[in-house]
Formats: structure tokens, sequence, C-alpha cells
């Protein structure tokens, strides 16, 4: 590794670039990141130099800035992920608009036909007291199986049209106007760690769907290695 003069955590140096997998064909991959737990104090505290406090005392100041409130210093630390989701998932995704992403572009380059499908344990009955949600009891074997059976109709039909209208040059951007939400897409998201916090604490919640869940708790993991005093004030 060359040497640098910016703030490095080594528990983020570890896992940078490496890839995660979640659910059936997705995966997230911190592939970069700017700044430091020390990094929110000097920006707490600008009157002083880098390397002049001990941890103890970062620690302390992060978690009066966390108790508090005081959320500006926390928004210089940031964090990028490249992270490949169901398209019902990104459309949950985006709604954080405190980001800047780059989606996978289905105008320019061929969609993968890759499907998520829901395992058993997962396709449960509707919720009688969320209109949201599931209601944690899952569906019979027999109703699961004609489930898969109708879904992987439905794919092979859309992406047999798909690939037909490609191969016979109509547009990419109207090929692909049919393919189902199961299908996945693929993005490079940047966020710093304040909206990071927020997006976790939603997605990460009981009362999210569980498929971005799986998500919000693998860039739990990458923020605890970037991040470990922010994240240890924020579980707090």
């Amino acid at each position: 590794m060359s040497e640098t003069q910016r703030p490095v955590s080594p528990g983020a140096e570890e896992i940078l670039g490496k890839y995660f997998p979640v659910l059936d064909h997705g995966f997230v991959a911190l592939v970069d990141y700017m700044g430091t737990d020390q990094c929110i104090e000097r920006a707490a505290r600008v009157s002083y130099g880098y390397g002049t406090r001990k941890a103890s005392l970062t620690r302390g100041l992060l978690r009066y800035l966390r108790r508090h409130l005081h959320t500006t210093p926390s928004e210089m630390v940031e964090l990028k992920f490249h992270a490949c989701m169901p398209m019902f998932v990104a459309r949950q995704w985006i709604r954080h608009r405190a980001a800047s992403v780059n989606e996978y572009s289905g105008r320019y380059s061929l969609m993968p036909m890759l499907f998520h499908t829901p395992s058993a344990e997962q396709l449960q009955t509707q919720s009688k007291k969320n209109n949201q949600g599931r209601s944690g009891a899952r569906v019979g074997d027999a109703l699961y199986t004609e489930a898969v059976e109708r879904w992987n109709e439905i794919r092979s039909r859309r992406a047999s049209a798909y690939e037909w209208m490609t191969s016979n040059e109509v547009a990419r951007e109207l090929a692909r106007i049919d393919l189902p939400l199961s299908t996945y897409t693929q993005w490079y998201w940047k966020i710093d760690l304040h909206n990071l916090l927020h997006f976790l604490k939603l997605r990460v919640d009981s009362h999210a769907q569980w498929e971005i869940q799986e998500y919000g708790r693998v860039m739990a993991g990458m923020l605890k290695r970037v991040a470990p005093l922010s994240y240890e004030a924020w579980i707090d």
C-alpha cells in the first residue's frame, strides 16, 4: 500500500474493495471513504491539530455530539458503496435523497437477466396490522412452490422478449420497459456519515422491508470499520 497523508482507518482498509453477498444475487462493497472518527473531532474542535488527543477523549466527544444531536461534524466523513440490489429495493433506497448516486443504465447497457426470488421463509402472508408489510407467518409449501413456478414463467417470458427485441436492434431503452421489479440493478452510492446513520436508523429497523434490512446490516458493519467510535455512540 502506498503511503498517504490522509487520515486512514485500519479496519476500513482491510475490507476496502471487497464484495459481500446480499440476498441471492446482490452485493455491497465499500469502494472508498473519506475521514475517520478523528476527523469528526477535528471538525468539532477546529482550533487544534490532528493527533493531539487521546482516543478516550475522542470517544467522549463523539458520544456527546451524538447524544445532543450535534450532527454537522459527522458530515465531514463520507463513504462510497458499490451495491447491487433488486429494483424494488432500489426504489425504497433512492428515497434517501441526501446522497450522490450513479445507477447502471439500461439505456446504454444490456440488463443482466438476474431476478430475486424470496426464500420460503420470507414468502409470508399480508399483515393485518401493517398495510405495507408481511405478517411473519409464512405461506404453505405448496403455495410457495406454485408462486416460484409463476415467477419463473413470468421472468422467462419477459427475459425472452427483452432478448428478442435487443437482438433485433430495438432500442435498449424501450426493450427494458416490461422487465419486472425483481430484476437486479446496481449503483455507486456516496453519502456522509450523518445521513448514512439516518438511512440505517430507518432501514435496519424491524419495520423496514426485510430485504433492505439485509443491505443495511452489511453497510452498518462497514461503517463500524470506518468510524468505530461513531458507530458505538450511535448504537448506544
